[in-house]
């Protein structure tokens, strides 16, 4: 039996999918927007002004929603995670190197 869309529970799974898609589409926004600061550290060899701090933070961040996402197989949380994972050690290795 099809879900009649004028029933609240037809209105809330529409507004999750809605939701996951957006959530979805920032993560890769996300990743892209902090695509340049990597850049910048490994291709310009710059890395002043860059928090090793903050960025140790992020990663550790990253890692526990990594855990947690894998924990409740949710690919939703974890796939972002590993590109999380990968950028954050990047800038954090860079500005080890170059700061």
């Amino acid at each position: 039996m099809p879900i009649d869309p004028t029933t609240p529970a037809a209105s809330a799974t529409q507004q999750e999918s809605t939701l996951r898609r957006l959530l979805g589409g920032m993560s890769v926004f996300t990743l892209l927007m902090t695509i340049p600061q990597v850049l910048t550290i490994w291709l310009g060899h710059e890395a002043a002004g860059v928090s090793v701090a903050s960025w140790s933070a992020y990663l550790l961040s990253a890692v526990l929603w990594f855990w947690y996402g894998i924990q409740k197989r949710d690919k939703n949380i974890y796939l972002p995670c590993v590109g999380w994972i990968g950028l954050d050690s990047a800038v954090i290795l860079g500005a080890l190197i170059y700061g």
